[in-house]
């Protein structure tokens, strides 16, 4: 078939780019959005840390916020126990601006109501619940897991301040949060304590708040300053402690003494040795000091080291040791104390006058020795135990003057020079008072007492009795008595014609009334009416009464026989 070539040719034509259709544009959109919105979210989210703590008590999720300066800067994501199940991770949410907290040194602990005796602290949370505490440090390197605290801090990063070392042989009463006084005042607290490395002593690390920091120096004595300091001297009995809180929860203070030198404020944690109390930390070094030995054949029971040692009632050292000192040879135990003197101390008593033995004395150690030993041969000086406290029964060296003491003289070669001593007066006191008590058991005390007890029953009956029968008899006298009186002052008074015989008669009868008084005072047995006696005051009220009865008949008497004429015309006042 011929070619017709008059048919159209195909052609290849390439086909045109369709534009995206509006419907794709929406979702386009709302994915942009949705992808900047994570962008977003990623870019503003902080951190999420791990804390872990050995409980987490009062922690929920969801709830529980982390806070820095009361500020809320995350919330607790997730409680859960860490594989070993021996503690609790705590997982937090923190918020973006709070990232630059979140580093190495930065410190977490479980803020909740406590309740010590130093203070009390969270109260807040009662209301609010626990929360996560936090304390930023001064690292820069980031972290994102943290060992969280058992205790809260107490002090905080930035708290002008300084912080020092104790080191005492004990802790005591002295714990976390135990005040720091100055003068009284509260300067600082203890923040941590801790065994030493050698395991000797316990070292705390104590705070200083400025401005009481810059008064520790080279020379401050720090001293516990817990519980009560009670002294008796001639002023009475007196009782010192720093506050309620030292007397409870214990406490330290500090000072510097007058004798020491006044530096520049110590640097921070600078070590400085805690003292038991406020005397043994003030107490003035001693520039010399001498080491005797004494020797004594009696009980050293009450004798400790630290007791005094006195010359003539005077403080002049301490005793360093208490032992015993064997003779194998001899079999001899004895008591050995050692003792420390300090003669600046007595040098220091003497007067102005003695200016120059002072000096003298305190420059050569061969002048000490050399009047030492004078007073020990001429003036008879010995060591001797004495009674400190009767109550307590301590005892303490006292070197006095005993002349008739037998000869000593001191070996000063020895390393430590033996000084004389004297017996003490306490093992013959303590034998009488034996003695005397030894007598009083003896005593039958029981039957003394049986026989005291049935004589006072008999003297009660007895003069039961006698009070019955003779205040009647003394009453009946007495009686009597005045009448004899009233007859004879009416026959005055009235100036009647009485004959001598009827005065006579009157007389006579005021003597029975006399010998009648005295028959029953004889009749009464004189040792029953002893000055404790129920009826002696009465008897002696009748005696004054017959007294002065008898005492105005005399004065009768006398008058008519000087005017035998009132018998008939009375007395010279009663006449018309």
């Amino acid at each position: 078939m011929p070619e017709d070539t008059d048919l159209p040719q195909a052609t290849v034509v390439r086909r045109s780019r369709t534009r995206i259709s509006v419907v794709w544009i929406i979702p386009i959109l709302a994915a942009a959005v949705a992808l900047g919105i994570a962008v977003q979210r990623i870019l503003s989210e902080g951190p999420t840390i791990t804390i872990v703590f050995k409980a987490a008590e009062g922690l929920e999720a969801g709830k529980t916020l982390v806070k820095y300066k009361d500020v809320s800067i995350g919330q607790v994501t997730a409680v859960r126990l860490s594989p070993d199940y021996s503690k609790v991770e705590v997982t937090a949410k923190i918020a973006k601006s709070a990232e630059g907290l979140m580093v190495e040194d930065a410190k977490f602990w479980v803020v909740q109501p406590r309740v010590t005796l130093s203070g009390v602290s969270g109260l807040g949370t009662l209301l609010s619940g626990n929360y996560v505490g936090i304390e930023v440090g001064k690292s820069t390197k980031k972290q994102r897991t943290f060992i969280g605290l058992e205790e809260p801090l107490i002090i905080t990063v930035g708290q002008p301040g300084r912080s020092f070392v104790l080191k005492a042989a004990n802790l005591g009463p002295l714990g976390v949060g135990a005040p720091v006084y100055y003068h009284s005042l509260q300067a600082g607290q203890v923040v941590s304590y801790s065994l030493a490395g050698d395991g000797k002593a316990i070292e705390l690390r104590i705070f200083v708040n400025a401005p009481y920091d810059t008064y520790v120096n080279a020379g401050t004595r720090f001293w516990n300053a817990s519980g009560v300091d009670v002294s008796v001297g001639a002023g009475g009995v007196e009782v010192r402690t720093e506050s309620l809180v030292a007397l409870l929860a214990g406490g330290v203070a500090f000072d510097t003494p007058a004798f020491a030198a006044q530096p520049e404020p110590a640097a921070p944690n600078t070590a400085f040795t805690l003292h038991g109390d406020r005397a043994t930390a003030m107490k003035q070094p001693e520039s010399i000091s001498t080491r005797y030995v004494l020797y004594f054949d009696e009980s050293l029971r009450g004798l400790s080291a630290g007791a005094p040692v006195t010359l003539l009632g005077l403080t002049a050292g301490e005793v360093s040791n208490v032992g015993l000192d064997i003779d194998r040879a001899t079999a001899i135990v004895r008591g050995r104390v050692e003792i420390v003197t300090y003669p600046d101390r007595l040098l220091a008593r003497l007067s102005a006058q003695q200016a120059a033995t002072r000096a003298t004395l305190a420059r050569s150690a061969t002048e000490r020795h050399a009047f030492m030993q004078r007073l020990v041969e001429q003036r008879g000086l010995r060591a001797q135990l004495r009674s400190g406290n009767l109550l307590t029964g301590q005892l303490y060296v006292a070197f006095d003057h005993f002349p008739d003491s037998p000869k000593a003289k001191i070996d000063w070669s020895q390393d430590v020079p033996v000084l004389p001593v004297t017996p003490s007066t306490l093992p013959d006191i303590e034998a009488k008072l034996t003695n005397i008590v030894t007598k009083l058991d003896k005593l039958p005390l029981e039957a003394i007492g049986d026989d005291v007890r049935r004589a006072l029953v008999s003297v009660d009956q007895v003069l039961g009795n006698a009070n019955n029968k003779t205040l009647p008899e003394l009453n009946a006298t007495l009686e009597e008595t005045r009448r004899a009186l009233a007859a004879a002052d009416a026959l005055l008074k009235n100036g009647l014609h009485t004959t001598l015989n009827e005065v006579n008669t009157t007389l006579e009868g005021a003597r029975r009334v006399i010998a009648t008084a005295d028959g029953v005072l004889k009749n009464t047995d004189a040792t029953l009416l002893g000055p404790d006696a129920p009826g002696q005051q009465d008897l002696r009220d009748a005696l004054q009464e017959v007294t002065r009865a008898a005492r105005s008949l005399r004065v009768l008497m006398d008058y008519l026989d000087r005017h035998p004429e009132s018998l008939i015309r009375g007395k010279a006042a009663d006449r018309p």
